[in-house]
């Protein structure tokens, strides 16, 4: 009897234990599916391209994942022919780029995608030229920064600019540019040269716009340019005239709005074709109050009001 008792009880412990561990394992299965529903996948929205506005992007980026838990943005730059090769190709939900797509690269897209890119102009920027702190000159006209950086350009001396620069003892200026697939170096060209212009060779070549500015800052005899918000107080920012004896102006917010600043450009973002879901609701906040403030906070030129709020309109009744 002991026995039978004794197997009687070790069989309802090991019922009981059973039951326990089944119950175990659906509390665990129904606190799973409860986390799964309060706890949705985020959404990645792909954001590659331009340098020159990758601070910019990244400042966007980060605020928006404090109001927006569910979506994450990952930025990354390259430059603006990166972003614009990572939409042709499918990789990019949105591409930023500091100049327009060409007509080839549009088609290239469509081509490959079967998808229109749609254009969005984002901001404004101020092409800086920027030259060593010590350099005394001040001011610069579009036309010597041809004569500096163009192919049949002949401005290669500092004294050629009218100033006496004991700094740079060779008298030599070293040109500073960009890579020939960013979009400020495609920018600037055409500024200085035309469409059917080119640089003369010879330059010092940059991945980044911040790079610019900090071999700037320690080459003496240097001239560059980049975005105005990678100024530092290492470097002077040239005031420059469109015309040769014309008026000169410093890179600021209010020469960009104004039109007196002569080398400023927007700043785009294309998806690829019509956006949809989190990617159109992420485009529609940056034409907010918000978004703009950010822009300007953070070194760029923020679209004005007007220009926001129909921007916007257009964005969100799009089909």
């Amino acid at each position: 009897m002991f026995y039978k008792t004794r197997g009687k009880c070790a069989a309802s412990i090991l019922i009981c234990s059973a039951i326990l561990l089944c119950s175990s394992a659906a509390g665990c299965k129904k606190g799973e599916q409860e986390a799964t529903v309060s706890s949705p996948a985020k959404v990645s929205i792909q954001n590659p391209g331009s340098d020159t506005m990758v601070v910019l992007a990244q400042a966007w980026a980060e605020h928006y994942a404090k109001i927006k838990f569910s979506v994450s943005v990952e930025v990354s730059g390259g430059g603006s022919g990166a972003g614009i090769a990572a939409l042709i190709n499918g990789t990019a939900d949105i591409a930023n780029s500091s100049r327009p797509m060409t007509k080839q690269e549009i088609e290239m897209a469509k081509d490959n995608t079967g998808k229109e890119p749609q254009e969005y102009v984002v901001g404004y920027d101020a092409l800086a030229i920027y030259v060593h702190k010590d350099n005394p000159l001040d001011g610069i006209s579009i036309g010597q920064l041809a004569e500096i950086y163009g192919e049949s350009g002949t401005i290669a001396k500092w004294s050629q600019l009218g100033i006496k620069y004991p700094g740079c003892p060779s008298g030599d200026i070293i040109r500073i540019s960009r890579q020939s697939s960013s979009g400020t170096y495609y920018y600037f060209r055409e500024v200085l040269l035309g469409k059917q212009g080119d640089f003369k060779l010879g330059s010092r070549d940059l991945n980044g716009s911040k790079e610019v500015v900090e071999l700037v800052a320690t080459t003496p005899c240097a001239i560059g340019y980049s975005g105005m918000r990678y100024a530092t107080s290492y470097v002077k920012k040239l005031k420059v005239a469109k015309e040769d004896n014309g008026s000169y102006f410093e890179a600021s917010v209010a020469t960009v709005l104004d039109d007196t600043y002569p080398i400023h450009r927007p700043f785009y973002m294309y998806s690829l074709g019509q956006p949809s879901g989190e990617t159109r609701t992420y485009l529609e906040w940056i034409y907010s109050d918000t978004a703009q403030n950010i822009a300007e906070k953070t070194g760029y030129v923020p679209l004005p009001q007007a220009e926001r709020s129909i921007r916007k309109a257009s964005l969100a009744t799009t089909d």
